[in-house]
């Protein structure tokens, strides 16, 4: 076994030590399309969702060098009906592109990564098939290898399955090394009988999708099942509801706050796919919270969002608020450095696991507390001008409730309304509940919003609930349209919304807020009670 070529599987081995969640079905999808014309699958999901695991155990199945039948056996693919036909077959290429990228800084013969490789795999094939011929194109190489399997084993040549982990990390990190390496990737998985003779499939998986070149995939000849339209893979990708309520059950660890922190993504018809990273170390821990570690693909945030292409930052401090987004995906691509719309730069997004996307809306959120967490963090810490005068506005928008300055609160609102973060459909009551929630966008960080809390005899607009690491008092705010802020309080007190705050005890502030089609004016009425 070697570093690059038939890793072993011990790797997977490992995995199946902690606590595992069966996601071997995969290698019935990748034995159908085996020495097939769609045996070349590239798979792109964001971080932390087990792409590194789902290629580890590719390795294990599909080395020749080992035998893992004791590792399978007890695993969904054990029941395939092709589970023996293709385990232990085949010749494997595995290329951690992150080890890759820094193994081949430290080596001093190798100008760069395409170099790197052809070195390494050559090194390890000429150890293992010491009779190898030795040619300079690394395809003919591989060839020779494939024969050399043919004479040196049992008669029947073992093709090469190759599985590039974090394959778009050179794009993604070193860009000006990108068009090499794509040559590299496209001469070696060209559409010809020579690659036929050496590959029984290939499998790609990283967070983005093959980089386009003038609008096309540039390594055509891959299936691509992306975060955006996975397909078949779908099931694949993270925990599932049902996978994360037994997680629970058997650690004894609350559910709806697992689903709260951590759900939220829509991959495919999965409307509730989980971030099986965060899912684990929470499990382990036992605290719900934020384990979206700081990487470099995290980092770039702030950066992206700084760019404010076509108003992204308004966009940007929607999704905080609360709302959804339109989006255009179809433009992206694929890679950090060209973003034509911010369009692009939300695609982008997406990908990263920063938002959620729905296919059959095509519209995108923030998926859930820990990356809600993420956004809030970036509100504490911006320098953004934009963003630093609204936090300003929404502070002292805060203060002010907290004063009983209905007047003030009241231009506050009005200020929002007239500005591009107020929707287009302006004189309804739901742009009204839009721009309440837009100019409290700083209590984002302090309180637990619900919207439309069930009170027993009516619906409280919103309501913030202070988190019990503050001191704050809880907000009930009623919304009235062509009627007045005073009748807003009296329905609040009249259906007695504190009530739903039953395990919350301390001050709580009464916001009735009108707004008049007639004279076009807002107008607040602030009151003040404890329970």
């Amino acid at each position: 076994m070697g570093t690059y070529l038939n890793p072993g599987n011990s790797g997977f081995a490992r995995i199946i030590k902690s606590d595992y969640i069966d996601k071997t079905g995969l290698i019935s999808l990748i034995n159908e399309r085996m020495d097939t014309e769609h045996s070349l699958i590239c798979i792109s999901r964001p971080r932390r969702f087990g792409k590194s695991y789902a290629a580890r155990m590719l390795c294990a199945y599909y080395d020749h060098t080992c035998d893992s039948h004791s590792l399978f056996d007890s695993y969904e693919i054990s029941k395939d009906k092709d589970y023996t036909t293709h385990m232990n077959q085949y010749q494997v290429v595995y290329l951690d592109m992150t080890q890759v990228m820094a193994e081949a800084d430290e080596d001093s013969e190798c100008k760069d990564i395409v170099a790197f490789i052809r070195k390494k795999i050559t090194e390890e094939l000429l150890k293992y098939y010491p009779e190898l011929e030795f040619d300079s194109a690394f395809s003919n190489t591989l060839i020779n290898a494939v024969e050399c399997s043919k004479k040196s084993e049992d008669d029947t040549p073992k093709k090469f399955i190759m599985i590039i982990d974090e394959w778009d990390a050179p794009i993604r990190e070193t860009p000006k090394i990108s068009e090499k390496y794509l040559n590299f990737l496209r001469m070696l998985f060209k559409s010809s009988g020579t690659t036929e003779r050496i590959f029984a499939a290939a499998y790609m998986t990283g967070i983005l999708p093959i980089k386009k070149a003038k609008g096309q995939s540039a390594v055509s000849n891959f299936d691509e099942y992306s975060v955006l339209e996975p397909l078949e893979f779908a099931p694949f990708t993270g925990f599932t509801e049902k996978e994360v309520k037994r997680i629970c059950a058997e650690k004894q660890m609350d559910f709806e706050k697992a689903k709260k922190w951590y759900d939220g993504y829509t991959i495919g018809d999965a409307q509730s796919v989980y971030n099986p990273y965060s899912v684990m170390r929470a499990m382990r821990s036992r605290k719900f919270q934020s384990y979206w570690q700081k990487t470099s693909v995290s980092e770039n945030l702030e950066i992206l969002i700084s760019i404010n292409k076509d108003g992204l930052q308004e966009d940007i401090l929607k999704l905080i608020a609360g709302e959804e987004l339109q989006v255009y995906t179809k433009g992206f691509n694929n890679d950090f450095e060209k973003f034509r719309t911010k369009d692009d730069v939300l695609t982008l997004l997406i990908h990263l696991g920063y938002l959620s996307y729905n296919s059959d809306t095509g519209r995108v959120r923030i998926p859930n507390e820990e990356i809600r967490f993420e956004f809030n963090e970036l509100l504490r810490t911006t320098e953004q001008a934009q963003l630093v005068d609204l936090i300003k506005a929404s502070e002292q928008l805060l203060a002010d409730t907290f004063a009983g300055n209905g007047d003030a609160v009241a231009e506050a609102i009005r200020k929002v309304r007239a500005t591009n973060y107020a929707p287009t459909h302006y004189n309804n009551e739901q742009s009204l509940r839009y721009a309440i929630k837009f100019a409290y966008i700083i209590c984002v960080d302090r309180y637990m919003k619900v919207e439309e809390l069930a009170s027993g005899k009516g619906l409280a607009d919103v309501v913030y609930i202070p988190k019990p690491t503050t001191a704050l008092p809880a907000l009930v705010v009623e919304l009235k349209w062509n009627e007045s802020a005073n009748s807003a309080i009296k329905q609040i007190k009249a259906k007695n919304y504190p009530a739903v705050l039953q395990n919350y005890v301390g001050e709580i502030i009464l916001v009735g807020i009108n707004y008049s089609e007639k004279t076009e004016k807002h107008t607040c009425k602030i009151e003040k009670i404890s329970k």
